[in-house]
């Protein structure tokens, strides 16, 4: 052997030793599935991964495309996925299904649910909604909690009429005067914003008498008993990433645009600010970013079960858990962006 082959092989041993403190030798693989196409609010998650920080806690993780809460739900509690991103309403209905969902972190401490009209018809809130046409995709959430809102402002649920379009095709059929109202979530408030301009109307659900939890991170229970220490690592992992997100913004959109080159970089942005509105409630502030407030999550669970439908009971209590949060990362208060 020479001497070049020597230092060769001297400096690969070497390299293999340093990778090898780098990062566990069996990292664990787990399959987060998200609750939509990558977007703004997926940031943080792209952002932990790009810097290293799950494969330092020796987790391999796959953020795998979703479509829509209720699928996301049903991979995690067919074990499919290990976690998940998923509305909480959701998730509590597939739980009094048999589906051993439990909820890890929270992200929308306020519901995403939004209402817009146009100024111009003269609507101003809910009780002006009577007797308008509501265009929604069927079964949508906001139409199934719809009850809900009408119960919170004093009205007959059924003095509205539904009419059914495509969730793509909102903007168009409130501009074209098809429909007098329809829903979005918050986190595309400014797509609405840009389109509608000063005649846009618009009513957040919280600021309506309804602020059931929006997305939480849930986990398959059966897989969280046999994984708690991963599990833990990887809530703390990501509460840190949002908590990094909501100080410095610009490198985590980065690092989501970078890993889903489809998306554009302002427009993320923007996006992601609108999510940390979501993001900041007394609780989150007060005691722990992502943490569940007991009282609410109690009466998310009567809501869900008088106006969706929860066929077995269960013990609300065992449906999330704080245990994996840090309480030293608090959220902060955001003030709701303006569009011109």
């Amino acid at each position: 052997m020479t001497i070049k082959t020597k230092l060769g092989v001297r400096i690969a041993l070497a390299a293999g030793l340093l990778g090898a403190l780098a990062a566990p030798a069996t990292a664990q693989k787990i399959t987060f599935t998200l609750n939509w196409v990558a977007g703004g609010d997926h940031a943080p998650y792209f952002y932990a991964q790009k810097l290293g920080w799950y494969k330092a806690a020796g987790i391999d993780v796959e953020f795998e495309t979703g479509r829509g809460s209720a699928a996301s739900a049903q991979r995690v509690g067919a074990g499919a996925s290990q976690l998940g991103l998923s509305d909480m309403a959701v998730v509590l209905t597939a739980r009094g299904k048999g589906a051993p969902l439990v909820a890890l972190m929270n992200v929308y401490a306020n519901s995403p649910q939004g209402l817009y009209w146009l100024k111009s018809s003269g609507i101003t809130g809910v009780k002006d909604m009577v007797g308008k046409k509501i265009g929604n995709p069927p079964g949508d959430a906001a139409r199934t909690m719809w009850p809900a809102l009408a119960k919170a402002n004093n009205i007959d649920p059924n003095s509205v009429t539904w009419v059914n379009i495509d969730a793509n095709a909102k903007l168009g059929a409130l501009k074209a005067k098809s429909i007098d109202v329809t829903t979005s979530f918050y986190n595309i408030h400014h797509i609405f914003a840009r389109e509608l301009k000063g005649d846009m109307g618009f009513l957040a659900w919280r600021d309506a008498g309804l602020n059931p939890y929006g997305n939480s991170i849930i986990a398959n229970g059966t897989w969280l008993e046999a994984n708690r220490a991963k599990a833990e690592q990887f809530t703390r992992i990501t509460q840190k990433a949002f908590a990094e997100c909501v100080k410095t913004p610009e490198p985590c959109v980065r690092a989501l645009v970078e890993a889903n080159g489809a998306l554009l970089y302002d427009n993320e942005m923007v996006n992601w600010q609108l999510v940390t509105v979501l993001m900041s409630d007394a609780t989150s502030r007060g005691v722990a970013l992502g943490w569940h407030d007991d009282k609410r999550m109690a009466d998310d669970y009567k809501l869900v079960e008088e106006f969706i439908k929860i066929d077995k009971p269960f013990d609300i209590r065992a449906a999330y858990t704080n245990d994996f949060l840090d309480k030293s990362i608090k959220m902060v208060a955001v003030p709701e962006p303006k569009f011109d």
